[in-house]
């Protein structure tokens, strides 16, 4: 790649990816489908990359992927100094996206989003994934910030350590009376499991750590795809499963749920990334993030 990055070039692009094919973006950008083709063609041509795939909604390269999230950070950077010159309109909210896993939203993260300054007049756009994949949010441009069980930074991005987000293997104690008897990892690969969705392995991850990776959990699962739900599922008896333990706690007090392993928790440390800009805005929410994780998680 030589010369410099046409912005015009790099916001087109920007607007195919958002809009999915190229004449939503030439009615978002006010030119026609032409002017746009010519422009992410002259883009390719001066990055020496295939930038798009022709697909139905387009979707990014991988190279594609850098100049979209370098477009967000540009446009990033000029509402932030926009605002600092009182060039944005009168009442106008700042836009801040962020990745964050289905536990951490159901626990502890909104109280971190009430933490940030009211005046900074932030409006949130989450985007929920489970904490193994939200880096590839990050990565694609989708997000400025993640919460992620990854301690390698996406390029372009800085990171640190939130805290460590406990697990507990529990079930109802009707179900651990029926289906957890004898010894346990013979029990937990064959009783009924719940797990979030598809991509779901912690279960999985948890037996094998019992057979020592010889086996997962058993193919009676049930897929519930809400935290809230998954606790709610485990507690009601449809199968066992890896609650966090913020809501597995009030449950066992409770006499809801019972541990199928004391002493044997899994624990998971969080991170979070985000853009390395001078940006108020992200500033404020990592910190208010930060601070919260402190209390809300495991050091």
């Amino acid at each position: 790649m030589t010369g410099e990055l046409p912005l015009d070039q790099v916001r087109t692009l920007l607007a195919v990816v958002d809009e999915g094919t190229f004449d939503a973006a030439a009615a978002a950008l006010h030119v026609t489908p032409s002017a746009v083709s010519q422009r992410v063609k002259a883009l390719e041509q001066r990055t020496g990359r295939v930038l798009l795939l022709r697909t139905k909604p387009v979707r990014p390269t991988e190279s594609g992927q850098v100049l979209v999230r370098l477009a967000r950070q540009v446009a990033r950077l000029e509402r932030d100094a926009q605002a600092e010159l009182g060039m944005s309109g009168a009442g106008e909210s700042t836009r801040v996206s962020v990745a964050v896993n289905a536990d951490s939203l159901a626990t502890w993260f909104l109280d971190a989003l009430t933490r940030v300054p009211p005046a900074l007049r932030l409006c949130f756009e989450l985007h929920r994934e489970d904490e193994d994949h939200t880096a590839a949010l990050l990565r694609e441009g989708r997000v400025m910030a993640a919460v992620t069980s990854s301690a390698v930074p996406v390029p372009g991005c800085s990171v640190r350590a939130l805290g460590r987000m406990r697990y507990l293997p529990v079930a109802a104690p009707e179900f651990a009376g029926l289906h957890v008897r004898g010894e346990l990892r013979e029990a937990l690969a064959e009783a009924p499991v719940v797990v979030f969705d598809r991509r779901d392995d912690f279960q999985d991850g948890f037996v094998r750590g019992l057979w020592e990776g010889r086996r997962g959990a058993s193919e009676r699962r049930h897929h519930v795809p809400t935290s809230e739900g998954f606790a709610a599922a485990v507690a009601a008896g449809l199968g066992w499963g890896m609650v966090p333990e913020p809501q597995a706690v009030p449950l066992l007090r409770a006499g809801r749920l019972v541990e199928l392993a004391p002493g044997r928790p899994v624990d998971v440390t969080l991170h979070w990334q985000q853009w390395k800009l001078d940006s108020p805005a992200l500033a404020a929410v990592a910190d208010a993030v930060a601070a919260t994780a402190a209390d809300a998680l495991r050091g």
